[in-house]
C-alpha cells in the first residue's frame, strides 16, 4: 500500500459523503486506503459513511467520543501505507492537495510535509488572530519552526507517524512529537475552504488546553530523559534560598536579640526549604519512573536511523 489517508470525523453527517467522493476523485491512480475514524458521532455520520464507502474505505467506529488525538492515533495504528496522511473531516482541508504533498515528500527526502493554510477561510477575531499568537509562542518555545500548527493536513513517512505517541489532546503538537524522533520537516501551501455544513468543534476555550500541553511538550523536549535536571535544579535553588533566609534570621536574632517568630520572611524561608525538598523528591521519583518506562518495555533512549554493514569483498576484508 502506497498511501493511507486517516480522516477523523465527529458529527459530520452532511460532510462525510462529499468528503469521500472528493477523496476518491483526488486519489485516483494511487494505491491508497481511506480510513475514516468516527469519534462517537450521535448523528447520521456513520450511516452516511457506510452508504458511500467503497472497497478502499475502512470505517473505524468508537463507542463514544474520545477526542481527536485518540481517533487520529487509532487511524494511524490501522494504516498500512508507506505514507500516512492526516486531515480533518469538515471539508475545510482539500483532498486535491494530497498528491502534491506526497510528491513533495518523495522528492525532498523529508519525513514530514505539513500544510500551510495560505488563504485561510476563518474568522479573524476568534480563529485567525489567536492562531497566529499560538503559532508564534509554540515556534519560539519549542524551536520547531512551522508556520501553521493548526493545519491538520500533513503527510508522514509511516515509521514517524506510528511512533508519535499521541495521547490526551497532543494532536496540536504532532510536529513537536515528530521532531523528538529526529524527523525532517518541510511545508507547502494548501487550500482551505470555509465550513459549509455543521459546526466547528474548536472554540476559544481550547487556548488553556493548548498552553497546558505546550508546557508538557517543552518538558518532553528538554527533560523527559533527565527529569532530575529540572526538578533537582529547582529544588536545590529553592532550598538554598530558603536556607539562607532562615540562616540570616537566626543570626539576626542572636546578634540583636529581636523576636523573629511570626515574621513573613521566616515563613517564606521555611516554605522554600520544604518546597526545595519536595522538588528534589519529585525529581527522584520522576527519574525512577523514566527508567521503569524504558526498562520495563525494553525501550531505548535512542532511535537508529540506519545500520550499515560493510561488504566482505571490499579491500581489507
Amino acid at each position: 500500500m502506497k498511501l493511507s489517508v486517516v480522516v477523523t470525523v465527529y458529527n459530520e453527517e452532511d460532510n462525510v459523503i462529499p468528503l469521500c467522493l472528493k477523496e476518491y476523485e483526488a486519489l485516483e491512480g494511487i494505491d491508497y486506503e481511506l480510513i475514516l475514524v468516527d469519534d462517537g458521532s450521535t448523528d447520521k455520520t456513520i450511516e452516511n459513511a457506510k452508504s458511500v464507502a467503497n472497497q478502499r474505505t475502512k470505517l473505524l467506529i468508537f463507542n463514544k467520543n474520545y477526542g481527536q488525538s485518540t481517533a487520529m492515533s487509532a487511524g494511524i495504528a490501522e494504516a498500512t501505507g508507506e505514507f500516512i496522511v492526516t486531515m480533518d473531516g469538515d471539508l475545510q482541508n482539500d483532498p486535491a492537495d494530497i498528491p502534491k504533498m506526497m510528491a513533495k515528500l518523495e522528492e525532498s527526502g523529508m519525513d514530514v510535509v505539513a500544510g500551510v493554510r495560505a488563504n485561510r477561510k476563518d474568522g479573524f477575531v476568534l480563529r485567525k488572530f489567536p492562531s497566529k499568537i499560538a503559532n508564534w509562542i509554540i515556534r519560539n518555545l519549542t524551536d520547531v519552526r512551522l508556520t501553521d500548527y493548526g493545519c491538520s493536513l500533513r503527510i508522514y513517512k509511516s515509521d514517524i507517524a506510528k511512533n508519535l505517541g499521541l495521547y490526551g489532546e497532543l494532536h496540536r503538537f504532532i510536529p513537536v512529537l515528530a521532531k523528538l524522533q529526529g524527523a525532517k520537516m518541510t511545508e507547502v501551501d494548501v487550500n482551505h475552504h470555509a465550513r459549509i455544513h455543521g459546526e466547528s468543534k474548536y472554540g476559544i476555550n481550547r487556548t488553556f488546553k493548548v498552553m497546558a500541553d505546550l508546557i508538557l511538550m517543552i518538558f518532553f523536549q528538554k527533560y523527559f530523559r533527565r527529569p532530575m535536571h529540572l526538578f533537582g535544579g529547582l529544588g536545590i535553588v529553592t532550598f538554598a534560598v530558603g536556607f539562607m533566609i532562615d540562616l540570616y534570621l537566626v543570626i539576626y536574632k542572636f546578634v540583636t536579640g529581636a523576636d523573629i517568630w511570626g515574621r513573613p520572611l521566616l515563613l517564606l524561608g521555611s516554605i522554600m526549604i520544604l518546597a526545595g525538598i519536595q522538588f528534589i523528591t519529585v525529581g527522584i521519583i520522576a527519574e525512577l519512573m523514566m527508567r521503569t518506562y524504558y526498562e520495563s518495555q525494553n525501550k531505548t533512549v535512542y532511535r537508529l536511523k540506519e545500520t550499515y554493514i560493510g561488504q566482505a569483498n571490499k579491500e581489507g576484508a
